[in-house]
């Protein structure tokens, strides 16, 4: 009679509705959908419940980028008369404190939210034994439905001295503020981080394998994040790769680049160059689930190669979002236990924010991609300016936006903002984008004044 790794018997296989892999956004979300509608429901996880987002991710960054923000707006303040002392110093001990004790209570709101629904919660890590089982914490389960929600992890390059730097994980162990810190990566976690420490007094190095940033996203908005950066005081160093990285006697760092030119010395090296699916435990060769460059694809229904295995969230490498996540989690459980057969996700136009200095806000198509879907039928409308609040301030930073829009009744396909309060704006204009907007109705829609959103309607 097989044996599982943890000693667990067939005869002890226990009988579950849905397994779900991972406790991360989208775990969470597909687990407790589907307990909701009466599936009993496992749940395994090796780490903190909350995955990525949580514990190391979308929540503590938000926290530190409003920081960053708050010593900003200091710097600002006696632009509008107050008497502030925008040097008077930064107490990162006491925020991380604060900080990490807010993620403890929303893990631990997630474990009751759990139980509330009689979720169990198995910790441990999971591997297939076969294409409806697993094992885990010594136990064997099966279930007619197997979710794999197991998330991923940053990428270290594979150079000398590596494990030297950090990771975007380990910027949220930090005990103190670096004083001198390079960031290599050219995506939003690197732009995001680099804009944290700058706005916090970190003098910021940011390393880039091309002359761009953000290329996943419209063009001008890359463009015009890296200027903001530089006048934020961010250097720059662009054509280039990391080859060494180097510790010396009093503790200071030095990374080396490939083209020979030398940074440092640097208090921290942050590797911010992409992220891996978490897959190898798994044993996925066990159940036929086939792998693309490590991720798991999946079809519009998160459905797998293989019936009765699924896949949601970042180990799809698909919009590594965490409500896309969420969204995906829900409506696969909407589909297997609450029926709705043709419930899925639909892809396109989700919204997305990048946390920078000032956030950038997308949804829809860029430029580029309109053009070359649509070649000639497509409009661009484009404002730049100074926000109001910028009116009387030292700093000058601009907002850029961009409308993108197709064929004669020019429906809006693509909106991408950059400025001040990008992040909160974009969210109400998605829906329109998402209803099927023409620039007519934005054209129609009253503006409200003075505010930087209704440029946005006032575009000509």
């Amino acid at each position: 009679m097989p044996v599982s790794s943890g000693g667990a018997r067939e005869d002890s296989m226990e009988q579950f509705d849905l397994l779900v892999i991972g406790g991360g956004s989208g775990g969470l979300a597909c687990a407790q959908r589907a307990a909701d509608y009466g599936a009993r429901v496992a749940l395994v996880e090796s780490g903190r419940l909350g995955g990525t987002c949580v514990n190391v991710g979308c929540v503590p960054k938000k926290i530190m980028w409003n920081a960053s923000e708050i010593h900003e707006a200091l710097i600002d303040a006696a632009d509008y008369g107050f008497r502030v002392a925008a040097d008077a110093g930064h107490d990162w001990p006491a925020l991380r404190s604060k900080r990490d004790a807010y993620v403890l209570r929303l893990v631990g709101m997630y474990a009751r939210n759990l139980a509330n629904r009689k979720v169990e919660v198995i910790e441990g890590s999971a591997s297939f034994t076969g294409p409806r089982e697993i094992s885990a914490a010594g136990r064997l389960f099966t279930a007619p439905h197997i979710v794999v929600a197991s998330g991923g992890r940053p990428l270290v390059p594979g150079i000398a001295g590596a494990p030297l730097g950090i990771t975007s994980d380990g910027f949220f162990e930090l005990a103190e503020r670096p004083a001198r810190v390079a960031v290599a990566g050219s995506g939003y976690i690197a732009v995001e981080l680099a804009g944290i420490l700058a706005g916090l007094g970190s003098k910021v190095v940011l390393v880039i394998r091309s002359k761009d940033i953000l290329r996943q996203f419209d063009a001008s908005l890359g463009e015009t994040a890296l200027m903001m950066l530089r006048e934020m005081g961010v250097a720059i160093e662009s054509d280039c790769q990391g080859k060494q990285l180097a510790r010396f006697g009093d503790g200071v760092l030095q990374l080396t680049l490939q083209d020979g030119r030398i940074l440092g010395p640097l208090d921290s090296v942050i590797w911010a160059i992409g992220r891996l699916p978490n897959v190898e435990s798994l044993a996925l060769e066990r159940t036929g689930v086939r792998l693309s460059k490590g991720f798991i694809p999946t079809d519009d229904f998160q459905n797998t190669n293989v019936a009765g295995i699924y896949a949601v969230g970042d180990v799809t490498g698909r919009m590594p979002l965490t409500p896309v996540a969420i969204a995906a989690g829900r409506r696969l459980a909407d589909r297997l236990f609450g029926a709705q057969p043709e419930r899925h996700l639909e892809y396109e136009f989700i919204p997305t924010v990048i946390f920078g200095h000032p956030p950038i806000g997308s949804v829809g198509l860029s430029e580029r991609q309109a053009r070359e879907r649509h070649g000639a039928a497509v409009r661009i409308y484009v404002s730049t300016f100074v926000p109001l609040y910028h009116a009387m301030t030292v700093r000058k930073p601009h907002t850029h936006m961009k409308l993108v829009t197709v064929g004669e009744e020019e429906r809006i396909v693509g909106a991408h903002v950059i400025g001040q309060g990008a992040d909160e704006m974009m969210q109400g204009f998605a829906v329109a984008v998402r209803m099927g907007a023409r620039k007519r109705d934005f054209d129609d829609t009253v503006a409200i004044h003075p505010t930087s959103a209704e440029e946005l309607v006032t575009m000509r």
